[in-house]
């Protein structure tokens, strides 16, 4: 573990009080959080002595309220063994009691909370609760790392749970759901600091990006460079240099958010906004897409004389470029945090979708 991952993850984790919109799922303060993950390991470690539990195997693509199928005794038993359902009743029926327990897993793994058993949620509650064991501790190994709470206005954007958040001192002010990179284009975890806001941005094309995607698609079209806002500037070490004008086609949409690193990551708008309501956001080449990228722009200038919102919206679709120097330097830390207990005392853990948690698990494992 970096000091740098570590200083991110302290970021993400430090919240004491709910915003505006009540959010539950804030993890509590790390003092608190590395006792209570420490309880829950206990839990699973007691579970894991008592057998664990058996995977669900059924035939059917969901099971839901009023259904009866030998396979709910299954659901049944599985969430009884995690502690989410308490009735007796171990029948075969799909009760309004179990669709309750139901609910409550989901909220633990992320997904909507419609007490219906699917094929995703069927896979977070086959995990071993071996598996469930190396995810607390590799969470926790990542607690211990940890590093004093800085104060002030900070972004902590969380890969494996697509959010970002926005805090204020010790207050969690809100947050947005974020489109990380893919698995063959990981959003590498760092901590770096937010000097700039480009309103109307050109997209300087990566050189991968021209040689893997723009080259070919320009040998099928020979407009695609016009059609799709392209120009090329030049040519270096064999590849035509290509820059996207700004306006309604810019793959960085109408504002980025710069904090000059190594990566080459930073936070952008996008004009694929239908990619927020998917539940695994892993689409980018790396960067962080954000859902509500003006929200976060007032929020950065809201102390600066002349930017309004209205102002930001009319910087946004000017069409020209406008760089505005932000008056402080603003922490930006990209997480990679996968378990947690929330406000309400509720376990999360969310997907290891870079494979990381799997990773630290072994090396904890050679120790």
């Amino acid at each position: 573990m970096t000091k740098v991952v570590a200083l991110a993850i302290t970021l993400f984790i430090s919240s004491i009080s709910f915003s505006r919109n009540d959010s539950v799922d804030i993890p509590l303060p790390t003092s608190k959080q590395m006792a209570l993950l420490q309880q829950e390991l206990e839990r699973y470690m007691s579970i894991e002595k008592k057998g664990g539990w058996k995977p669900i195997k059924g035939s059917k693509k969901f099971y839901q309220k009023d259904m009866s199928d030998p396979a709910v005794v299954q659901i049944k038993a599985r969430l009884k063994a995690s502690g989410d359902y308490k009735s007796g009743d171990d029948s075969p029926v799909f009760t309004a009691e179990l669709a309750q327990a139901v609910k409550k897993a989901q909220r633990r793994f992320g997904f909507k909370e419609n007490g219906v058993v699917d094929a995703p949620l069927l896979k977070e509650l086959n995990r071993t609760v071996g598996y469930r064991i190396a995810q607390l501790q590799v969470n926790m190994e990542r607690l211990r790392a940890l590093p004093p709470v800085r104060e002030g206005t900070r972004l902590v954007a969380n890969i494996p749970e697509f959010k970002l958040h926005v805090y204020e001192g010790d207050r969690h002010m809100f947050d947005m759901n974020i489109v990380v990179g893919t698995e063959a284009n990981k959003t590498v975890t760092f901590n770096d600091e937010m000097k700039q806001i480009v309103f109307s941005p050109y997209w300087n094309v990566p050189p991968s990006i021209v040689k893997n995607e723009i080259l070919p698609a320009m040998r099928g079209n020979r407009s695609y460079l016009w059609n799709n806002g392209y120009v090329q500037t030049g040519t270096e070490n064999g590849l035509p240099v290509i820059r996207q004008m700004p306006g309604s086609k810019n793959a960085l949409g109408k504002v980025k958010f710069l904090f000059p690193n190594d990566h080459a990551i930073y936070f952008h708008d996008t004009p694929a906004k239908s990619l927020f309501t998917v539940r695994k956001r892993t689409f980018s080449h790396g960067c962080i897409r954000l859902a509500e990228p003006a929200k976060l722009a007032e929020y950065l200038l809201r102390d600066v004389p002349g930017w309004t919102p209205a102002k930001i919206a009319e910087a946004m679709d000017a069409g020209k470029e406008k760089v505005v120097n932000l008056p402080s330097a603003v922490p930006v830390s990209i997480t990679y945090f996968t378990a947690w207990v929330d406000q309400q005392g509720q376990l999360h853990f969310r997907e290891d979708v870079y494979g990381h948690d799997k990773k630290e698990a072994a090396a904890i494992a050679r120790k």
